[in-house]
Formats: structure tokens, C-alpha cells, sequence
């Protein structure tokens, strides 16, 4: 909780956070926003927008193949060593269909493509058609993103943007290029920075990456070490707040795929067994999810659509009177900045889970 911001709200810099949370999961456009609401101090989603558009902050595939936001020296330093986890999710989603294709010469027609204009994946797709008529059109332009770090231009991932994306290499929208990669180790302090302790398995399932117990291994002695109830060995970095585990934690409400939520093989320690199938669903959605006491306790949802904006909130049990007003507080927060033209703003507590 502390490591990800959530035990108090923070007065840091946009930038700041998001390097300092390792990214911002980004699969959706609207969760990275109130992710950093829920964190910051004072935060305008029009402070978001702006570093997208002013390319401090860029949104591309990184950790798990999914799309993040990140501050674009991250972007540049990590892309290169996340390569594999590109690649593999080509392989594993598209490689029969690629069987064959001289890709060197795939990636090279791409590259010039996108060199001269940004395109959806589509439009990418179908120029790349122009060379390889008998090729899944789909299947190439997935290639291009597993083989090359593609940004997606503003407005896509800005605030309630759902057009399809316009891609451009990082190289050229950033006008610098990809750095020479990061290490492991780098990767490692970064990841534990925010999510420790953390055990081996936590890092690959945030990261993607495997092969990683070298580097922990040549990082033995910088490191603290720690067991967990289940006797999993745990790492940490030695200056890295650990709070006492009575330490009191506020209620938060968490956006949809947040990285609190997907950033360890092991998620006894925010949220119980028999909830874990309300949040995450069979269909790949974590649903956005209520934190009392450092723990997910329920779901919620934001329908800023209308005239009428309105926050759900469905508890999974019974909680104090004082929980449910501090809830309704950062609901109706929340929606004074989600939906600033609304004429009525609502919080409805549905009926309780069993």
C-alpha cells in the first residue's frame, strides 16, 4: 500500500508518480487517470493529458505485452529488455499465421511506413497487404508491435478516447532513440521500489520476463530477505518503506486493471480467495475495485455518460457506517472531476454480496 501511494495521497508531480509506480497499466484509456486521482494530491485529469501530448508520457506496449503508460525515458530504457515478452506474444497469438514471412523485410516496410505517417493497426495491416497480398493482414501489423516499440498518438489514451489508435515508432515521436537496454537489476530495484517485498515469481508475472534468478542472485547481498506465511522467500530493497502492518489505510477506490492488482503471482495479501472471482473476470477484465483497510472489498463503476453521472459501489460484506460515508465521499470526489458538466451526481450502494 505504502510502496504504491495508497496509504495517504501524495503531493507528486505527475511525472514523478508514474516512474515512481513502475507505469500505469493502460489497456483501457480511463483507469490510469483515476489511478493517479486516487493517489495524488489535488490531481486534474487535464495533467495527464498534457504530458501525452506533450510526449513526456507515452502510452505502448511494455510488462506483459499490455499497453502502459510510461514516462518516455522508461519507455526507452525497458522497451529493449521487454523484447522477448513482445515476441513471444506474437508467437504465441499469431505464429502459425506468420510461419514463413521474412520478417526482417516485414519490419523493415513497416518501419518505412510508419516513418512517414502515424496509422491505426488496420491501415497497417492493409499497406503491408500491398506487399504480402496472401499474408493475415492482422496477423502482420501485430508482428510490427511485437517487433517494434509503437506508440499510440494522442488523443488515443487520453480521457474517454476510444478510436482506434494511431501507432508511430517511439523513435520518431520521441526524436530520440531506444536507449541502450536497461539491466535486470534495474528492472528489479524499479519493480520492488513499488510492489516489495516481492518474491521471484511476483517479478515475472509484473514483468513478463523470465530467467531472472541471475540477477537476483548477483543482487544477494543488496537486498534484504524475508519468508512469508507460506515460507516463499521475498526480496526487498533495504531503504524501501515497510510500515508497520497495523499502520491504518484509508478507503480507495481503484480503477479498472490496477497495478495493484496484477503485479503479483501472489494476491492473498490485498484480496481473499472468494472474492477474487468479482474482480477478476473470465473474459480479462479486473474490475475496478473498493480498498477498505488494505484489503479489495468490493466492485464499483463510474457512468459519467449523461447528465446524470453516477458512481455503483457493491460491497462483498458488511462494513462500518464510517467506511461507507468515507466511500461516499471519494465517490462524489471522484465524480466532480470525471464528469465537471454533470447536472446531478449520484452514489448508490447496491444490495450486498453474500
Amino acid at each position: 500500500m505504502s510502496r504504491q501511494l495508497l496509504l495517504r495521497r501524495h503531493d507528486r508531480t505527475v511525472l514523478s508518480a508514474i516512474e515512481h509506480l513502475a507505469g500505469l497499466q493502460a489497456q483501457a484509456p480511463n483507469p490510469p487517470y483515476i489511478g493517479l486521482w486516487t493517489r495524488l494530491k489535488d490531481f486534474r485529469f487535464d495533467a495527464l493529458t498534457q504530458h501525452l501530448h506533450d510526449r513526456s508520457v507515452v502510452r505502448c506496449a511494455a510488462m506483459r505485452s499490455t499497453l502502459h503508460l510510461l514516462s518516455a525515458d522508461d519507455l526507452l530504457a525497458f522497451r529493449p529488455l521487454l523484447q522477448p515478452v513482445q515476441l513471444r506474444g506474437v508467437q504465441a497469438a499469431f505464429g502459425r499465421k506468420l510461419a514463413g514471412l521474412d520478417m526482417p523485410a516485414l519490419i523493415a516496410a513497416g518501419r518505412t511506413l510508419l516513418r512517414d505517417q502515424a496509422m491505426t493497426s488496420a491501415e497497417l495491416g492493409k499497406r503491408l497487404s500491398e506487399h504480402w497480398p496472401d499474408r493475415d493482414a492482422q496477423a502482420m501489423a501485430q508482428a510490427m508491435r511485437g517487433h517494434a516499440a509503437l506508440i499510440h498518438v494522442p488523443p488515443a489514451g487520453t480521457w474517454d478516447s476510444h478510436r482506434p489508435a494511431p501507432l508511430a515508432l517511439a523513435e520518431t515521436w520521441l526524436s530520440r532513440p531506444l536507449s541502450t537496454p536497461a539491466s535486470a537489476d534495474d528492472l528489479i530495484r524499479r519493480y520492488l521500489a513499488a510492489f516489495g517485498p516481492a518474491s521471484s515469481k511476483d517479478l515475472t508475472v509484473w514483468s513478463g520476463l523470465t530467467g531472472l534468478g541471475p540477477a537476483l542472485k548477483r543482487m544477494h547481498s543488496a537486498l534484504l530477505h524475508f519468508r512469508d506465511e507460506h515460507g516463499v522467500e521475498l526480496f526487498d530493497l533495504r531503504e524501501a518503506p515497510r510500515p508497520a502492518s497495523d499502520t491504518p489505510a484509508p478507503v480507495r477506490l481503484l480503477p479498472e486493471y490496477d497495478n495493484l492488482l496484477l503485479a503479483h503471482a501472489d494476491r492473498r495479501r490485498f484480496i481473499a480467495d472468494e472474492h477474487r472471482a468479482r474482480v477478476y473476470t473470465n473474459n480479462g477484465i479486473i474490475r475496478a475495485s473498493v480498498l477498505i483497510d488494505g484489503f479489495v472489498a468490493g466492485v464499483w463503476k463510474l457512468d459519467a455518460k449523461s447528465n446524470n453521472a453516477e458512481v455503483r459501489i457493491d460491497l462483498f460484506g458488511r462494513t462500518s457506517k464510517q467506511d461507507r460515508l468515507d466511500l461516499e465521499v471519494e465517490a462524489m470526489n471522484l465524480l466532480i472531476e470525471a464528469a465537471p458538466a454533470a447536472q446531478k451526481r449520484d452514489v448508490i450502494f447496491g444490495a450486498l454480496n453474500p
